[in-house]
């Protein structure tokens, strides 16, 4: 059984007073381990999809599942616990140290803080971001914010991860890192669903899908091209 199913959803927004489909019978399944990327423009429905397939908002048609449960009924017990949304806003202009929004984040869901501070301190490492703990939010870059945020969903350890354009505003030197520790999350078992800006995020992807005009569907997956070795001139 696969661990997240769309199943022919719809979902349109009002726009002017006018309704637009953003969402056209859109599928997609989703197993454990599974790194998926929707690469789409601009208002192309990216986010939409991501937002229904994390629960956080209900399709006007069709269903959504997570481990065969449907989210319009359970979405409350498994948002935050077994499948996390992550944010990277992160209150940006916040003082508060970096390790404290993660370690926060479990005291709310009911995490004693002895525990806490250890699986806090745990999934900073994971994600290679130990040296954020102290510093403030408002100090780190595009790049830690996303790294802060895997953290903080991962110390809940669910087994999905949803998350939209995670190299967005990215230095392009940080950009590859970050896909690659997504592709290492899943390969430890971890499901992942993700958009991306630029087809390329698309490497490395177990299911490579494009978005636009509503329509969701298959994406040939780009190849790294061979590196060349340099011959001496002359």
């Amino acid at each position: 059984m696969s661990l997240l199913e769309l199943i022919d959803v719809r979902k349109r927004h009002t726009n002017g007073g006018r309704a637009v489909t953003v969402l056209e019978h859109a599928s997609l399944s989703l197993g454990a381990g599974e790194l998926v990327a929707v690469w789409g423009l601009r208002g192309s429905g990216r986010t939409t999809l991501l937002r229904l397939a994390a629960g956080i908002d209900a399709p006007d048609a069709g269903v959504v599942r997570f481990d065969g449960r449907d989210l319009a009924v359970h979405g409350e017990e498994i948002l935050g616990r077994e499948l996390c949304w992550c944010q990277r806003s992160l209150r940006a202009g916040s003082a508060r140290a970096a390790g404290e929004e993660v370690y926060v984040a479990l005291l709310v869901n009911g995490v004693a803080p002895a525990r806490a501070r250890v699986r806090a301190s745990d999934a900073l490492a994971r994600v290679g971001a130990e040296d954020l703990a102290t510093r403030p939010l408002r100090e780190l870059d595009a790049g830690e914010r996303t790294r802060l945020s895997l953290a903080r969903a991962l110390s809940m350890h669910p087994r999905l991860l949803v998350i939209d354009e995670p190299a967005g505003g990215v230095e392009l030197s940080e950009r590859d890192p970050i896909l690659l520790l997504l592709r290492e999350i899943a390969d430890s078992g971890v499901a992942v669903l993700m958009t991306v800006g630029d087809a390329t995020g698309l490497t490395g992807a177990d299911q490579a899908l494009t978005i636009g005009e509503g329509e969701l569907s298959a994406s040939p997956k780009p190849r790294l091209a061979p590196v060349l070795p340099l011959r001496r001139a002359g």
